[in-house]
């Protein structure tokens, strides 16, 4: 049986291109497009495609961006990562569960993916922990940096990562706020500051927020055994946990 794919892409060009190589493959149908994270979990919601070829760099919500809420809602779905990233920085997650293309796709290697994906598909491992998996390895392969740039009225200030207390995704715009400041990252996606800094310290504790661990000032408890997170800024600034992210909490405090 042909597999149901769905199609994501901000550029209408590539998202053309690559659904011409999947009906030509004979072995795929694709039941959707979307040309952009909103759409595409929408799409994902409403088709229940067998896998979803998702691009990573995309305005608003990126792949990464898609990706962790499709683990929060447990969609039963494969993904194949389209990525512009160099062949060295995706060599160190070739052999997990979760595909990836280069741009500009391959035939052949598009070949090899749909297999890769038939296989998966028949596997008894947790597609959502294989996910997770793939989002941590993908997210590592930037240089962090030590200070990032932010945008705050008309100066575009340096600030030190290590005293960024949050990062939340605001419609298309992604705010910091330090103790000193708050204002715009230069970062188009909540996954690609992500990507500059210390997975260690900055966890994402939710689709929409990246906090510093070390600026936490207060856990409250919430329903569902869940909890908000009181920052360290002047504003005690509150972050939502999500459900995935509580339990790596409570393990992580002892709670």
């Amino acid at each position: 049986m042909s597999l149901r794919a769905l199609v994501v892409d901000d550029e209408k060009p590539a998202r053309d291109e690559l659904c011409y190589l999947l009906g030509s493959s004979g072995a795929v149908e694709v039941i959707g497009q979307a040309g952009n994270g909103i759409e595409a979990l929408a799409a994902a919601e409403r088709l229940r495609p067998d896998v979803i070829f998702l691009d990573i760099q995309m305005p608003g919500l990126g792949g990464f961006e898609v990706t962790r809420q499709l683990i929060d809602r447990r969609a039963g779905v494969e993904i194949v990562f389209v990525t512009a990233f160099d062949q060295h920085a995706v060599d160190a997650f070739e052999v997990n569960a979760v595909d990836y293309l280069l741009k500009p796709v391959e035939p052949a290697r598009l070949e090899q993916a749909i297999e890769r994906v038939r296989r998966r598909l028949a596997s008894e491992a947790p597609l959502n922990d294989r996910l997770e998996r793939i989002v941590q390895l993908m997210a590592g392969q930037h240089d962090r940096r030590e200070q990032v740039a932010v945008r705050v009225g008309e100066r575009l200030l340096l600030v030190r990562a290590a005293d960024i207390i949050c990062a939340t995704l605001v419609e298309d715009s992604i705010s910091i706020v330090t103790g000193q400041l708050a204002g715009i990252s230069t970062c188009r996606t909540l996954d690609e500051l992500q990507a500059q800094l210390d997975p260690k310290v900055f966890w994402r504790v939710h689709r929409s927020h990246l906090v510093n661990i070390n600026q936490i000032k207060e856990i409250v408890p919430w329903f569902n055994r869940n909890y908000i997170l009181r920052m360290k800024d002047p504003k005690g600034t509150e972050i939502p946990v999500s459900r995935t992210q509580t339990r790596r909490l409570r393990e992580y405090l002892k709670l």
